[in-house]
C-alpha cells in the first residue's frame, strides 16, 4: 500500500497539468488587512471563500492592500436598498494553519446530499462509505483521526454530544445540506478555541441567513433506488431583520443487488434494510439593533429513521430512530469606539435520541440514548495592538445522558438497565497572534479544561507562519489535546454489539502537529503541501467484548491541495492524501489502523457559462484495512480492493429562473467494496428541477 503514495506522489503535478484544458477561471485577490491575510476567489470547485463572518484562508502566500472592509460589505446580489450591517464573527482564526471552505454553490454543484458527501472532498478526509446504501457508520477520518477525535460545530456550537459513534454519534449521512451556507474546517492551533479532543479538525457547519429581497427557492429531484429529494427555502431581509426559513425531505430505499459474502445480503441477494428517510426544518432571524450590536437566533430539527446495515454478519435488521434539535442564540457587539473590539456571547440546547431496536431471531432488543446539552460561550477578540491580536474566553457546557436498554434474550437480561448521567465541563481558552514582522507571525494557544468526570488539564498549542518570499511561505503547528471517553462508553451497555461499558476507561491523550508550504507557482497553480502527524495514547477499543484502553496509535501523512486557473469558465481542484496510522501497541502491533486507507485522491474539473454547468469528479481510494473479519479464510491483515469512482453532474438552464439538474454517479459501474463488505451500488443517476421565484 505505501507504493500508492510514492507512485501518487510522483504523480500529482503530472495529474493536475494534464487537465490544461479543463483551466480554472479565479480571480484571487489577496488583501492584507491589520497585517492578516485573507483570499477571495471565485472558483467554482472546492474553493475557499472569504465570507463577512470569518477570516478563513487557504494557500496565502503573499498580500496586497486592501480594497473592501469585508465586515460591511455581505455577499447578496440585487439588495442596494439594504441599510442593514453584517456585524462579523470574531475573525482572529490563527494563520499558522489555514482554513478550508466549501460554499454551498460548490455544495450544490457536486450534488452532495449530506455532509458525509461534503467532507469527502475536502483535503485530509478519507470517508470510506457514504451515499447509496451507507451505514450510520461512515468510517470517517481526518488525517487519521476518527469521527469522535475531531469536533463537530453549527454555528460555533457543539454537536457531539460525548456519545459514541456506534451508539450513534455524529452520523454525517443524516445531516442534509439545504440550511448549510457552508463547511469551514481548521486545525493545529484553532483547536484550543472549540474543544480538547480535536486530534483531527473543528468542522463548523455555517447556516443560510437572508440578505436582499426575499426569495422562495424549491428543487425536487428523483432518481435510482426510489430516491427522491424535496428542498424549499424562503429567506431575504427587511429594515434590520434578516431571515432564512428552509425544509427538505429525503428519501432512498437503498435496494440493490451485492456480491456474495456482501454484509447485510440477503436471500435474494440484495442489500437489505438500507432505506433511510430524513426531514430536516431550519430556521434563523437576525437582529441589527444597532451599529454595533446584533441578536441572531437559529434552530435546527432534524427527524432520521433508517435501517442499520453494520459491517459484521449475519443479517442486520435492527433499526435507527434519530431526532435531533439544534438552537442558538448569540448577542455579537463592537466594544469601543472603533472595530478592535468584538465580543460574541452565545447559549445553546442541543438534544440527540438515538433509539436502536429490532428483532434478533426469536429475541428482541433496544436500546435508547437521549443526549441533552446546555451550553454558553463568551468569545472576545482584541486587537491589544497593531501587531498583537488576543482572542480568549469561556466555555461552559452541561450533558445529560438517559440510557435504557432492554433485550429479551435470556443470556442478556441481567444488562437490562437505565442510565442517568450528568457531566459538567468548563473551559478557558486564548489563542494569542503575534506579527514579529511583516513576514513572520507565531501563535500561541491555551485550553485549560475542568471536567466533572475526568478533573482539571491543560492544552497547549503553537503555530508559526514565514513569508520566506513572495511566492513560498512555510508554517508549522503542534497542540496537545485530551478527548474523554463517551458516558455510554463508561455506563451503557450495548445492546446491538453486545459489548460491555467500562466505567475505569481513560482519556485518550497525545498531541498533534503539522508542517507545510504553500506555493505561487506561477499566476495560475497555486499549491499546498502538509506534513501531518499525531500520536494518540490509550486509544479506545473493544477487547473481548468490553471496552478499553488498548494502547498507542502514531500517525503521519501528508496532504496535497492544488489549483490550477487558465481560461475563463472553466475550474480544477485537487487533492490527495496520505495516511500511515500504525499501531504500537498490543496483537495488531504494526499493522495500519482499520479502516483507514493509505491514500485518498480527488479530483474535479468543470465549467460554467450562462447558467450550464458540467462537472466531473474523480475519486482514487487505495482501500482500507478491514476492521471485522468474519468470514472463512479471513486474516487481519485483509485490505479492501482499491477503487476508482467517476461522478458527472450538471444543469440545464430551462428558463431565467428555472433549471433541470442531472448528477451521474459512479460513471464506471464498478460495484467496488467501500469498507468492510459494504459495497456500493454501481451506477446510479438524479434528475430534478430547480427554481427561484
Amino acid at each position: 500500500m505505501k507504493k500508492d503514495f510514492l507512485l501518487l506522489t510522483v504523480a500529482l503535478p503530472g495529474l493536475l497539468i494534464a487537465f490544461p484544458s479543463f483551466a480554472a477561471e479565479s480571480e484571487i485577490e489577496q488583501r492584507n488587512t491589520d497585517k492578516s491575510t485573507e483570499v477571495i476567489s471565485d472558483i467554482q470547485s472546492l474553493s475557499e471563500v472569504e465570507l463577512p463572518a470569518t477570516n478563513a484562508e487557504l494557500l496565502t502566500q503573499q498580500s496586497a492592500p486592501s480594497e473592501v472592509n469585508t465586515e460591511t460589505q455581505p455577499d447578496y446580489t440585487d439588495d442596494a436598498d439594504i441599510s442593514i450591517e453584517a456585524i462579523a464573527e470574531p475573525d482572529n482564526l490563527p494563520q499558522s494553519t489555514p482554513t478550508y471552505i466549501i460554499d454551498k454553490e460548490e455544495i450544490q454543484k457536486q450534488g452532495a446530499t449530506s455532509l458525509a458527501d461534503i467532507l469527502k472532498r475536502m483535503p485530509g478526509f478519507a470517508i470510506n462509505d457514504v451515499g447509496h446504501g451507507a451505514d450510520t457508520h461512515t468510517g470517517t477520518y481526518y488525517r487519521g483521526a476518527s469521527i469522535n477525535q475531531s469536533v463537530f460545530l453549527i454555528n460555533g456550537r457543539p454537536i457531539n454530544n460525548n456519545v459514541n459513534t456506534y451508539h450513534g454519534g455524529t452520523d454525517l449521512n443524516s445531516i442534509p445540506v439545504e440550511a448549510i451556507e457552508r463547511v469551514e474546517l481548521y486545525s493545529g492551533t484553532a483547536s484550543a478555541l472549540y474543544g480538547s479532543s480535536a486530534f483531527g479538525g473543528v468542522v463548523n457547519i455555517i447556516t443560510k441567513e437572508g440578505y436582499g429581497k426575499p426569495q422562495l427557492s424549491a428543487s425536487a429531484e428523483f432518481g435510482s433506488l426510489s430516491l427522491n429529494n424535496q428542498q424549499v427555502t424562503y429567506g431575504g431581509s427587511s429594515n434590520n431583520v434578516k431571515y432564512n426559513f428552509s425544509f427538505e425531505r429525503f428519501f432512498t430505499d437503498n435496494r440493490y443487488r451485492v456480491p456474495v459474502g456482501a454484509a447485510n445480503r440477503d436471500e435474494q441477494g440484495f442489500l437489505s434494510n438500507a432505506d433511510t428517510a430524513t426531514s430536516t426544518y431550519f430556521g434563523s432571524i437576525g437582529l441589527d439593533l444597532d451599529k454595533k450590536n446584533s441578536l441572531n437566533l437559529d434552530v435546527t430539527a432534524l427527524s432520521s429513521r433508517r435501517g442499520l446495515i453494520y459491517f459484521g454478519f449475519p443479517l442486520q435488521k435492527d433499526r435507527l430512530d434519530h431526532d435531533g434539535l439544534n438552537v442558538g442564540l448569540s448577542w455579537k457587539t463592537r466594544l469601543g469606539n472603533g472595530e478592535s473590539s468584538n465580543l460574541t456571547t452565545s447559549i445553546g440546547y442541543n438534544q440527540d435520541y438515538f433509539s436502536t431496536y429490532g428483532p434478533t431471531g426469536a429475541f428482541y432488543r433496544t436500546g435508547t440514548l437521549d443526549t441533552q446539552q446546555l451550553t454558553a460561550r463568551v468569545d472576545h477578540e482584541w486587537k491589544v495592538t497593531s501587531n498583537n491580536k488576543l482572542r480568549w474566553g469561556l466555555d461552559l457546557k452541561n450533558t445529560d445522558l438517559t440510557g435504557d436498554v432492554l433485550s429479551t434474550n435470556p443470556s442478556r437480561i441481567a444488562t437490562n438497565e437505565t442510565e442517568d448521567r450528568s457531566l459538567f465541563n468548563t473551559a478557558l481558552f486564548a489563542v494569542n497572534t503575534w506579527n514579529i514582522s511583516d513576514n513572520f507571525l507565531i501563535d500561541l494557544g491555551l485550553r485549560q479544561s475542568f471536567d466533572s468526570q475526568f478533573g482539571n488539564y491543560l492544552n497547549p498549542s503553537v503555530g508559526l507562519r514565514y513569508a520566506v518570499t513572495p511566492i513560498v511561505a512555510v508554517r508549522g503547528s503542534w497542540a496537545g489535546a485530551q478527548r474523554n471517553p463517551g458516558l455510554d462508553q463508561l455506563y451503557v451497555y450495548d445492546t446491538v454489539h453486545g459489548w460491555e461499558p467500562n466505567p475505569d476507561l481513560r482519556p485518550e491523550t497525545g498531541s498533534t502537529w503539522s508542517a507545510g508550504v504553500d506555493v505561487n507557482f506561477s499566476d495560475n497553480l497555486i499549491g499546498q503541501f502538509t506534513y501531518f502527524g499525531s500520536s494518540i495514547g490509550d486509544r479506545l477499543g473493544v477487547i473481548a467484548g468490553r471496552w478499553e484502553n488498548i494502547g498507542l496509535v502514531d500517525t503521519n501523512g501528508l496532504e496535497v491541495a492544488l489549483q490550477l486557473r487558465i481560461a475563463a469558465g472553466w475550474s480544477t481542484f485537487l487533492n490527495y492524501t496520505y495516511t500511515d496510522a500504525q499501531i504500537k501497541t498490543g496483537s495488531e502491533r504494526g499493522l495500519q489502523l482499520g479502516l483507514i486507507p493509505y491514500s485518498v485522491l480527488q479530483t474535479g474539473v468543470g465549467y460554467e457559462n450562462a447558467g450550464w454547468q458540467a462537472n466531473l469528479y474523480v475519486t482514487y481510494n487505495s482501500g482500507a484495512r478491514r476492521s471485522i473479519f468474519a468470514n472463512p479464510g479471513d486474516k487481519a491483515t485483509d485490505f479492501a480492493p482499491s477503487f476508482v469512482n467517476l461522478d458527472l453532474s450538471g444543469r440545464v438552464p430551462v428558463t431565467s429562473n428555472l433549471g433541470l439538474t442531472v448528477y451521474l454517479e459512479n460513471l464506471l459501474g464498478e460495484q467496488y467494496e467501500r469498507v468492510n463488505r459494504i459495497y456500493s451500488p454501481g451506477f446510479t443517476f438524479r434528475v430534478g428541477l430547480s427554481a427561484n421565484f
